[in-house]
């Protein structure tokens, strides 16, 4: 296992990686549903805690991951087989989502995240082992190390009584973060900038297909409950709105050209928490909307809304700031979106029809901003998944 080329030609996401994302589908619809439930029983401090502990736990086992086979990646058997493992790890710790958010019991969450960093431990020490640059096996070698260490961390904070989570979690996510900045001080890993940038792009449109599943649920619950049809159309429609807005303004410039170095693609990438978990939020939210407008939520319109238009802003100021604004001109692009956020968290205040104006907002986003490109004479500003002059492999 030696590292890749950073300018190898037509990489593309294998077709490994796109199974492993697969299994990430089930840890993320498994804490959606139960931010669902915590927000529609009125409790959202613990629902959006237990959430972002849990997306943290999903969304840096999938960064991890997704930078080393950027850079390393074999396709052998031996490979495979470990990312195999991983993806083992990832179902775990999906499993142990209910009982984090239940009963605060983290137990088979750590045993799945576990598993996970163990099987990424031994990857990195192959790579220690096999890379033929001396500079790429002391990055790999520190990589490792800083793996075990962390993971000792969890398994302690594990066996501690359980008060010693509310000072433990917040040193070790910073540890977890501060791994491969240290790791990759003097000497950068390989990861190739237009496969990092697909691979995120493919991410995001899981992200976004937990909204797409919620728009359904609100569409077939209105068919079922044909007195319920007035309320649970706009919400449905508002909610795919948002959804296609979000999924055009993230792919509507190519970003592999900003990630020309460690310090960019580091703030890049770590950012994405936010654009994920605000993505996948927005699809909860969606779901708490239908169930307050057909009585199974105790809460009021104006949080069943806020569940929606707050994830959706936040999802397009995040989008702004890491994503978006590096290929803006002038004062006008620049505020779209800005200005757009703002104007959807606005719509919070508008009772039912928040939903669907929110909808809307994010629809004349997408329509204003081709208008401004086509002033500036940008030419094709279409989404570019998949085009060559985009995220190409």
């Amino acid at each position: 296992m030696t590292s890749r080329d950073t300018d190898e030609a037509h990489r593309a996401s294998t077709p490994l990686e796109l199974f492993f994302d697969l299994t990430f589908v089930v840890a993320v619809a498994q804490a959606g549903r139960r931010l669902v439930h915590s927000l529609a029983e009125g409790h959202p401090g613990h629902g959006l805690v237990g959430y972002l502990l849990v997306f943290f736990a999903i969304w840096w086992a999938w960064v991890n991951f997704t930078w080393f086979a950027s850079a390393y990646d074999c396709d052998d058997p031996l490979y495979r087989v470990a990312t195999l493992v991983q993806i083992t790890g990832v179902l775990v710790l999906a499993a142990g989502v209910p009982r984090a958010f239940d009963n605060n019991d983290y137990t088979v969450g750590i045993v799945g995240y576990l598993i996970m960093r163990v099987a990424l431990t031994f990857q990195w020490l192959r790579a220690a082992h096999d890379d033929l640059d001396p500079a790429a096996r002391r990055t790999a070698r520190r990589y490792a190390c800083g793996l075990v260490l962390v993971q000792l961390g969890w398994v302690l904070l594990l066996v501690l009584p359980h008060a010693a989570w509310k000072w433990g979690v917040a040193p070790l996510a910073i540890a977890e973060l501060a791994v491969p900045a240290i790791a990759e001080r003097d000497h950068q890993t390989t990861w190739h900038p237009h496969h990092i940038a697909e691979r995120y792009g493919l991410f995001t449109i899981i992200m976004l297909g937990e909204s797409v599943s919620a728009a359904t649920v609100a569409i077939q619950t209105a068919i079922d409950d044909a007195a319920a049809l007035d309320k649970l159309l706009p919400i449905a429609a508002g909610g795919l709105l948002i959804v296609f807005a979000a999924y055009w303004i993230y792919f509507a410039v190519p970003i592999h050209d900003y990630l020309i170095g460690s310090r960019q693609a580091f703030l890049w990438g770590y950012g994405h928490y936010a654009i994920f978990a605000s993505a996948a939020a927005v699809g909860a939210g969606l779901e708490v909307s239908v169930e307050q407008a057909v009585g199974q939520a105790h809460i009021s319109r104006f949080a069943a809304d806020a569940s929606v238009t707050v994830p959706a802003a936040l999802f397009l100021l995040a989008t702004w700031t890491l994503h978006s604004r590096h290929h803006k001109r002038g004062p006008a692009q620049q505020a779209l979106l800005p200005t757009s956020a703002a104007l959807i968290l606005l719509c919070t205040f508008l009772g039912a029809a928040a939903v669907p104006v929110a909808g809307v907002v994010a629809a004349l986003t997408v329509a204003v901003g081709i208008v401004l490109a086509a002033r500036q004479g940008e030419g094709d500003v279409r989404p570019n998944v998949g085009r060559r002059s985009g995220t190409e492999g």
